[in-house]
């Protein structure tokens, strides 16, 4: 008898689409979750306002008007038909007002493509236990937080359409503003005028060299005739010297003292880009750009792990499973260094809290341990995150500092050295800082003893004026003020820089003549919106939007009114410079003979031939004579290839090969005739400098 046949379906195995932000997020948490999971990346926002028009529309609450991203419509066709084939979707997009926009968007565009369920899923760190744990508690997108989203989206957008078309119209065609750059714009432009009128003094130091046996060591003057001493020039010092050469010296005092050094909370975003900055010379956009790489995952030995977690983040709250981990680690590894209870760091007003500090993962990941598997500077800024959050948790360190006063005259000199007592979190901390590594070490002394002076050394010096802010300074000034958030430290930044409103020099950003005269009609035209108290209020008001306490159109509509009525008045009123960007030269144009005229484009000032459209030609403009014998050409601004990194070079290459990293400036040297050279060091500021390298004139405060 034959064998029926069974007419059971095998039941069908649930499938889940995942959808994140990146390719390389998905490819980490593809690895984790398994069979029955796709996960697929949106490349960020698919649907956004349009570049080409304001889109907002004004007589409906302020309502935006989205599109389709160009050139996304194809990737969201693909995910709207992934969408269709599963039985249930994760939006798993970033943690942040940005992220919940971006899951908000794909809800829309993909609940009518789908019988699946849609959820929300957040995560603060790229882990199997993290990612797991997300899938099993699914929730609901924040519609508040998206609103928060929508009115910054809405209110930069009616700044920056309603600014811009005043830069066309008085400036030149082409320029853009924004709503907070237009404020670090500002900063920036405000400091520069600072360091412009600085006016340096001299002052001089009186240090001298001692000996006790076999061991020489310098000692700086400290009093003289028992009150501070004003060394206000040579002479000053020349008169103590003769005063005090030939007086016996004596110490007289010696002074211990303990020191407890504690341990930093976390790195934020703000003070890892400021330690990136300062310790491994990155700038903001690449210390974001590392740190994102680390977050999404990287491949260690057959699995893929994301190192650390979230890098968009104001807080120093620690889980308590982090807590556990790194104790254990401690434990195993510095026993002696383990506090009795884990160490709590206050949070700031301001934060938000939405995440963790930056931390790795999983502690037992030392960076000397997963060092084979990065790049350099993978490996340099985990090498920093790990060993702040590791420290973070140990005992304090403690410090022995040594003070030692000698009499020569009625003169007082001291000298101190420091040394560390007790180890504590240093234990772990590889790159100290300049203030953190004090060990230093003086000779055996006691009191009454008499030393030897070997030789006295005057030094002149002059005051440092303001610095010029640099990546790390800028981004910590911004965080002070409450000007944007976490997430737009770093593109801020990257915007003045793209926008020719600022350059980098020697790590500084300096503004540019465009981006002073952006920023001067700006703050003349609208004091109340390019200001810092105005920003740092509306990311208040964003936050009360995102706790549901604000009605986001009614804050920009609160705003819009008085701001409109004063861009037409500004638009009627405000004088155009655009004539006097133009400047006749007496230069003729080497193509067809025409006059040369000094144009400002988008890179800086530069000659085009007064015979456009009919002739193209343009020239860069000449910086300096060049200084080689016998070389008749001049210096102008070149770029690199690949980067476009800027340099100065001879107009007669490849005959003559001189260039130079420092831009010249409009002075001479009166020694050699060389043209001078801005540069900036921590011990003199900003100085001016002979390019050439046999010659060490410097420009002195008496010369100004």
């Amino acid at each position: 008898m034959a064998e029926k046949k069974s007419t059971s379906k095998k039941a069908k195995t649930p499938s889940t689409l995942v959808i994140v932000e990146s390719p390389a997020k998905a490819h980490t948490i593809e690895k984790y979750l398994g069979p029955g999971y796709t996960v697929k990346a949106s490349m960020g926002h698919l649907i956004d306002l349009p570049k080409s028009r304001m889109a907002i529309d004004i007589e409906n609450g302020f309502q935006p008007e989205y599109i389709t991203v160009r050139g996304r419509a194809k990737l969201l066709k693909e995910l709207q038909k992934d969408a269709k084939k599963s039985d249930r979707i994760f939006l798993a997009s970033d943690n942040d007002r940005e992220g919940e926009a971006i899951a908000w968007h794909l809800r829309n565009a993909l609940k009518d493509k789908t019988d699946g369920q849609i959820s929300r899923i957040v995560f603060n760190e790229i882990t199997p236990t993290a990612i797991n744990e997300a899938v099993k508690k699914p929730g609901e997108i924040v519609e508040s937080k998206v609103n928060a989203q929508k009115a910054r989206r809405v209110l930069d957008r009616l700044v920056g359409y309603n600014l811009s078309p005043i830069l066309w119209s008085k400036v030149k065609n082409g320029l853009s503003a924004g709503r907070v750059q237009s404020v670090a714009l500002r900063l920036i432009c405000e400091r520069e005028k600072e360091v412009e009128e600085f006016l340096p003094e001299e002052y001089w130091s009186l240090e001298a060299d001692f000996q006790k046996g076999k061991t020489t060591f310098t000692a700086a003057l400290v009093k003289y005739k028992g009150e501070t001493p004003e060394l206000k020039n040579e002479s000053v010092v020349n008169d103590i010297v003769e005063q005090i050469k030939n007086s016996p010296c004596v110490v007289t005092s010696i002074k211990k003292t303990e020191k407890t050094v504690k341990p930093k909370a976390p790195f934020t975003t703000s003070k890892l880009q400021q330690a990136a900055a300062n310790k491994l010379s990155f700038t903001s956009r690449k210390t974001m750009q590392i740190a994102q790489q680390l977050y999404e995952g990287i491949n260690i030995g057959s699995s893929r792990v994301g190192l650390i977690t979230y890098m968009r983040t104001d807080s120093v709250r620690i889980s308590d499973t982090a807590l556990l981990d790194v104790r254990n680690w401690i434990t195993k590894n510095h026993p002696e260094d383990l506090p009795a209870e884990p160490i709590s760091y206050a949070v700031g007003k301001s934060a938000q809290d939405a995440h963790e500090g930056i931390r790795p993962t999983y502690t037992e990941y030392t960076p000397e341990s997963v060092k084979e598997y990065l790049t350099h500077d993978q490996f340099r800024l985990y090498s920093i995150i790990w060993e702040r959050f590791v420290s973070s948790q140990m005992n304090n360190a403690k410090m022995i500092t040594t003070s030692v006063e000698i009499q020569a005259g009625d003169a007082i000199f001291r000298v101190s050295a420091s040394k560390v007592s007790e180890k504590g979190f240093y234990n772990v901390i590889k790159v100290l800082s300049s203030k953190e590594d004090k060990s230093t070490s003086l000779p055996s002394m006691k009191e009454g003893e008499e030393l030897a002076v070997q030789k006295f050394h005057p030094e002149q010096h002059f005051t440092q004026g303001p610095a010029r802010y640099t990546d790390a300074s800028i981004v910590r000034m911004l965080e002070e003020k409450g000007i944007g958030r976490p997430s737009t430290y770093a593109p801020i930044i990257s915007v003045l820089l793209d926008r020719y409103y600022v350059t980098r020099s020697n790590k500084q950003l300096v503004p540019t003549q465009l981006g002073r005269m952006i920023s001067k009609i700006l703050v003349e035209s609208f004091p109340n919106v390019i200001n810092e108290s105005f920003t740092a209020e509306v990311e208040n008001i964003l936050d009360e939007v995102e706790n549901d306490t604000v009605v986001w159109n009614d804050m920009i509509a609160n705003f819009f009114g008085p701001f409109k009525k004063r861009v037409d008045e500004v638009m009627e009123t405000q004088e155009s410079i655009k004539g006097f960007l133009d400047e006749q030269t007496e230069e003729k144009c080497e193509l067809c003979g025409k006059p040369l005229i000094k144009k400002l484009g988008r890179f800086g000032f530069f000659l085009a031939c007064s015979g456009f459209p009919a002739c193209h030609n343009t020239k860069s403009i000449s910086l300096a004579k060049c200084p080689v014998d016998g070389c008749n050409g001049e210096i102008v601004e070149r770029k690199t290839k690949g980067r476009g990194k800027a340099f100065y070079g001879c107009t007669n290459y490849p005959t003559c090969n001189f260039i130079s990293h420092f831009k010249p400036i409009d002075q001479y040297c009166p020694k050699c005739n060389w043209f001078l050279v801005e540069k900036f060091d921590k011990k003199n500021g900003s100085y001016k400098s002979c390019i050439n390298p046999d010659c060490d004139y410097l420009h002195t405060a008496d010369e100004e």
